[in-house]
């Protein structure tokens, strides 16, 4: 009677390997043995002992290369380790009485040797910050290892929140000051800035009021004088607006109002522009009309004899208030008799209806 055979059991049956001794373990183990030792050396002895557990423990490589993996482990782990500091030979003492014992050299000390630089202070040089926004200044000062402050300039006291929001206009020490701080005891060294927001100018002196400036007197001037005159100040152009001084005239298209003159100007004379003024507003006048008489206030009109709201300096029919610029052949209308006849007598355009031409009809 044959007897039965004990089943082999399969690759595919066997039990999976576990996980740390997989050769991604093996490996991440490795390489974490350098980047903890960077942090502290302790743990990095620890991540190493880890590793050749798990390069030598139940590990199927050749013994070659768990050989290879361990000095390289090691190697990794000592190029992260700051070297110790090795003690300095004491030069100052005789050698110990003895039958070897030599007469000590005089050598001379390190201490009274050539002056040399103290390695526990840096000096160096403040950098300048003026004009820079105060999250950049603050920023780099931080990394210099500067302790860093700032107030407001102005001398208004203003809470300087949102660094980003002001600018530097003053520091203390100066630019170029040479600075000393200790690194021994770990002190920093302070700046102070003293700053106004991004687009206020600088005061000359702390304390002061920001000099705002202040509008020039720009009546008589052409439109392209007075508006250079503007952006000058700081003001965007797209913020400089030109309009009619008189309330029945209109600009003719941009460019061709070049030689039109400053009637009137808004801010006034003198008058600050600050980061707060949104709109600069001048009234233009042509040359043939002039400027209207101040006096009278701002609501004044030009010369039109016939009502027609165009005024006569540019109105082709100045005494037919039936027709003007816009209507040429007379104001549309869909009555009859003589409510649609040009004043001036026109017979041809009596009664004229342009119902087949507009959209009055």
């Amino acid at each position: 009677m044959p007897v039965p055979r004990t089943p082999v059991p399969s690759p595919s049956s066997a039990q999976p390997a576990r996980w740390w001794r997989t050769n991604p373990a093996r490996v991440g183990a490795i390489v974490a043995v350098p980047l903890l030792g960077a942090l502290d050396e302790r743990v990095g002895f620890v991540a190493l002992v880890a590793a050749l557990v798990t390069l030598w423990r139940g590990n199927p490589w050749p013994k070659g290369g768990k050989i290879f993996a361990t000095i390289a482990a090691m190697a990794l782990l000592g190029a992260v380790i700051p070297n110790q500091p090795q003690p300095q030979p004491d030069t100052g003492t005789a050698a110990p009485a003895g039958k070897d014992a030599r007469p000590a050299r005089n050598v001379p000390s390190l201490a009274t040797s050539t002056p040399t630089a103290s390695p526990t202070a840096r000096t160096e040089k403040m950098t300048d910050f003026l004009g820079e926004r105060l999250d950049i200044a603050f920023s780099r000062s931080r990394k210099r290892g500067y302790e860093v402050t700032s107030h407001d300039a102005s001398g208004e006291r203003r809470d300087v929140s949102a660094r980003s929001l002001w600018k530097v206009c003053f520091q203390q020490p100066a630019p170029g000051t040479v600075v000393e701080d200790s690194v021994e005891d770990s002190a920093e060294f302070g700046v102070e800035f003293g700053v106004v927001r991004t687009a206020e100018p600088c005061p000359a002196r702390e304390g002061e009021a920001v000099p705002w400036p202040t509008m020039p007197d720009l009546v008589g001037k052409t439109w392209p004088t007075a508006r250079a005159a503007v952006v000058a100040l700081g003001v965007p152009e797209r913020r400089v607006h030109p309009e009619a001084a008189y309330a029945n005239d209109l600009l003719p298209e941009a460019g061709e109002y070049d030689d039109w003159r400053v009637c009137r100007q808004d801010p006034a004379k003198d008058a600050e522009v600050r980061e707060d003024t949104w709109l600069v507003t001048l009234s233009l006048s042509s040359p043939e009309n002039g400027c209207p008489d101040s006096d009278r206030g701002q609501a004044l009109y030009l010369p039109d004899r016939d009502g027609d709201g165009d005024p006569d300096y540019h109105d082709p029919y100045p005494r037919d208030r039936n027709r003007d610029t816009t209507f040429p052949h007379g104001r549309p209308h869909t009555g009859s008799g003589d409510s649609g006849s040009s004043s001036d007598g026109d017979a041809d355009h009596r009664g004229w209806s342009p119902c087949r031409h507009t959209r009055w009809c």
